[in-house]
């Protein structure tokens, strides 16, 4: 376990986040599915740090209730084991919500189980647009990849790009990316001259790079989940000269996430990307929130989107049942989600009463350097943006 792990596991037990939670009044069990080890842990611990910021500052309870956490790891992309563990929680830990849940095969398992169970799941990440309808017992307080492509079509578009090439992840969220991207640009007028989707285990990115490079389009517009992928396709980009052929980069956040850009290095200095959430977004409920989530978390972690979205996910099922009136009812507590909105570190959110949704701000952002760090800086917006991809 490293440092941050440890202080945001002893901040859990310090408010009382505990299996030994309150003998004399029921908690809220919460069963957190996420990756805790493997490539994609600091998704985990990211998680960690959102929940156990909001229940510190509410003195570890929910609408007055105290709250257990029950951690489960289903690290990357695993489906079944997400399931087999969603299971478990239900029978054997008897969890009254689900939550976490960082990539969408997993969520849209775990969305199975909770409308078998009528057990609400609160996804702190997962992406594809589906997630929401393929369960009535799911609400989304994270994004959407359409959500964060339509955007930057639009706003490329606006700048004059005429024919951009696309490189995606070959998994679920992946072509929601490609397909959004790709519907907004050309209804704006672009041209998509070519694209590839890569797979989720392979970082190089050389004969895909060479190829994009002998297209010569005006743009290449990416997505790749947060991690080792962005980084090595940035590397490549650079070493393959595409820039200096005069082929701008386009993004996604995921590519430039704040807990990864400081080992990406300056090959994303300058990168364009679309996103709801930056480190250094300008609101002082944000610096806030950044600042006392990195005291909580330790110095080898930057709190990233993944800990906003967490710490609004709790906030979301306080106010819930805040308004049930504390009943745990799974329908009611669903019911109350459906409409909410309320003040992000992001800024304004909402959980859309039809969709289950979330309704954001999305911020178009360049890598730059604050304070001699990179960051991403925004500098343009789109308001209240729905996910393209529901009805």
């Amino acid at each position: 376990m490293g440092r941050s792990a440890r202080i945001v596991a002893a901040a859990f037990v310090a408010f009382g986040v505990s299996s030994a939670a309150w003998a004399d009044e029921k908690p809220v069990k919460i069963g957190v599915i996420a990756s805790y080890s493997g490539p994609y842990a600091d998704y985990g611990r990211q998680f960690d740090t959102g929940i156990a910021l909001y229940l510190k500052e509410h003195d570890g309870k929910l609408a007055g209730r105290p709250v257990e956490i029950v951690r489960k790891d289903a690290p990357g992309a695993a489906p079944d084991l997400a399931k087999r563990l969603a299971q478990e929680l239900v029978v054997k830990d008897k969890v009254n919500v689900f939550a976490g849940l960082d990539f969408s095969p997993n969520a849209f398992a775990v969305g199975a189980i909770a409308k078998e169970a009528k057990i609400p799941a609160i996804v702190m990440n997962a992406s594809s647009s589906a997630i929401t309808t393929n369960s009535p017992y799911v609400a989304r307080v994270s994004f959407t990849v359409e959500q964060v492509s339509d955007p930057m079509a639009r706003w490329a578009a606006k700048q004059g790009i005429k024919k951009v090439y696309t490189v995606v992840a070959d998994y679920g969220p992946g072509k929601d990316s490609e397909t959004a991207f790709e519907k907004a640009f050309v209804a704006a007028g672009g041209t998509i001259v070519g694209k590839v989707r890569t797979p989720l285990s392979n970082p190089d990115f050389s004969a895909y790079v060479q190829r994009i490079k002998d297209e010569k389009p005006e743009a290449v517009f990416f997505f790749f989940p947060s991690g080792v992928l962005p980084p090595a396709f940035l590397k490549t980009a650079a070493e393959r000269g595409l820039q200096e052929a005069g082929i701008k980069l386009i993004a996604t956040g995921e590519a430039t996430d704040d807990s990864y850009l400081a080992a990406t290095g300056d090959v994303a200095l300058g990168l364009i990307t679309s996103h709801h959430y930056s480190r250094v977004h300008e609101s002082e409920k944000n610096k806030a929130f950044f600042a006392a989530a990195k005291a909580l978390a330790g110095n080898d972690l930057v709190p990233s989107y993944f800990a906003v979205a967490a710490y609004d996910g709790m906030a979301a099922l306080d106010l819930a049942l805040r308004k049930t009136g504390g009943d745990l009812d799974g329908a009611k507590i669903m019911e109350a989600l459906k409409g909410l909105a309320f003040e992000s570190p992001r800024g304004p959110i909402e959980i859309d009463a039809e969709t289950r949704d979330i309704v954001q701000t999305v911020y178009i952002r360049r890598t730059e350097r604050v304070n001699g760090e990179l960051a991403n800086v925004e500098f343009d917006r789109f308001d209240r943006v729905r996910d393209p991809g529901k009805p």
